[in-house]
């Protein structure tokens, strides 16, 4: 048992806006971070990057706002990181080994009880506490079998969980297929249609009217009132409560005055409009609060089940990726006025309902098989949790189990790991 104080030496090296800009996350370590992949790029890079820190590869790099949600790994090549956080020499023989310790569960704990502050979700790591974690470090055979080991599994349970998620896709893909159709066909194939003007949505029934969206929604911006729970707008979803108490749903602060907030009533359009393009909107079945940056409308000749179930469907979702531009990858803005001519097909009230109806009936089976794989892949990343704690803490021996293993495949044949699905929490303080 050793103290990690006696692993790390801080590093303070800067000047090198030549390497490769790195990025931490909690759910991948330490990464060469795209300049073009809108999923990486939530946040602004500065111009000059002459202060920020060097990382050799190998060393330990650690977001010190986020340590306690397990944001650090090894520096896998040569890059520079943000000013704001640590960068250590990391002195342990095996550097596949201490990634996988110091990001296992049981030593995030003890990063969250050496990091403390007043702020919900930005708290400071301490250096002290940090340096008297006591770390088990076992021989080095043994760090090269734990590290073998986790491989071989891991290779197995990110092949399960891509079958799993190419399994979701399909079936996503099969509920896409039968709303589009119900939202822009109805219900009655042999009814008369008429070209709808917009060459991905096809004919609509002839008896449908067609409103512009202004027509439809009244923008509302109604202020914070007590008491009102937190509301995110996700892809996946539409309008959900968030979880602020879970911090495994908090990768974004809050901020400490949330005045300014819009509220949300039952009913009401909700959207972000840095990722409508992405279709981060919905009719909202909660009453509370969201981003002063996003957009909260009244519905008007339209019934709000209809609606949200129609505009979330890919026969929509393309106009507002239309409506939106901007020179920030991913954060697309969307021009309110080109989103407000986008027309908007209403069947009568009786096949509104009549609609959401047979949509929420044909899509159960998928929705149901959906979410058991779901459960399905959470299980396995909580075995995977469990499995690496247990070695790297010396609760389980490989040694002999891992001696016996096949022969890694190579780079080239081995398959592209599964990566950790990204929660989509939008982050108030910058979009605001």
């Amino acid at each position: 048992m050793r103290n990690l104080r006696t692993l790390i030496s801080k590093r303070a090296e800067r000047d090198r806006p030549d390497l490769p800009l790195l990025s931490v996350a909690r759910e991948k370590g330490v990464f060469v971070r795209s300049m073009t992949d809108a999923e990486e790029n939530h946040n602004v890079i500065p111009d000059d990057l002459t202060n920020y820190k060097v990382a050799r590869a190998g060393n330990l790099v650690i977001n010190k706002m986020k340590a306690w949600q397990g944001s650090m790994g090894i520096a896998p090549c040569d890059g520079i990181v943000s000013p704001a956080y640590f960068v250590f020499d990391f002195r342990i023989a095996n550097h596949a080994f201490g990634q996988r310790l110091l990001r296992s569960k049981p030593y995030v704990a003890h990063f969250g009880q050496a990091s403390d502050g007043v702020r919900v979700g930005q708290w400071d790591l301490s250096i002290p506490g940090m340096r008297q974690i006591p770390v088990l470090v076992p021989s080095d055979d043994e760090q090269a079998a734990i590290v073998r080991f986790l491989d071989h599994a891991n290779r197995k349970i990110d092949g399960f969980i891509r079958a799993k998620r190419k399994l979701i896709g399909l079936l996503n893909e099969q509920k896409q297929a039968i709303i589009h159709r119900a939202v822009t066909r109805g219900l009655h194939p042999d009814v008369p249609l008429k070209p709808s003007g917009i060459p991905w949505l096809g004919d609509i029934p002839m008896h449908w009217e067609m409103r512009k969206l202004r027509q439809i929604l009244t923008r509302k911006t109604e202020r914070n009132q007590p008491n009102l729970p937190l509301l995110s707008v996700v892809r996946e979803k539409g309008v959900i409560k968030r979880d602020t108490e879970n911090f495994e749903d908090n990768h974004n602060f809050i901020p400490d005055d949330l005045s300014n907030y819009k509220v949300v009533r039952v009913g009401q359009f909700a959207m972000n409009k840095m990722k409508a393009w992405q279709g981060s909107f919905g009719v909202s079945q909660f009453e509370g609060i969201v981003s002063p940056a996003y957009f909260v409308f009244d519905l008007h000749h339209v019934g709000g089940a209809f609606f949200h179930t129609a505009i979330r469907s890919k026969a929509y979702v393309p106009s507002f990726t239309r409506a939106s531009d901007g020179v920030r990858v991913g954060q697309w803005d969307l021009a309110e006025s080109r989103m407000r001519d986008t027309p908007f097909f209403v069947p009568p009230p009786d096949e509104q309902q009549a609609i959401v109806e047979y949509v929420a009936k044909a899509t159960e089976t998928a929705n149901t098989a959906i979410a058991r794989t779901e459960r399905e892949i959470a299980l396995m990343q909580e075995y995977r949790t469990r499995l690496t704690a247990d070695l790297v803490t010396g609760k389980l021996d490989v040694r002999e189990a891992a001696a016996h293993l096949p022969a890694p495949p190579t780079e080239a044949a081995a398959e592209p790991a599964a990566e950790e699905p990204l929660e989509e929490i939008e982050d108030e303080e910058i979009e605001a």
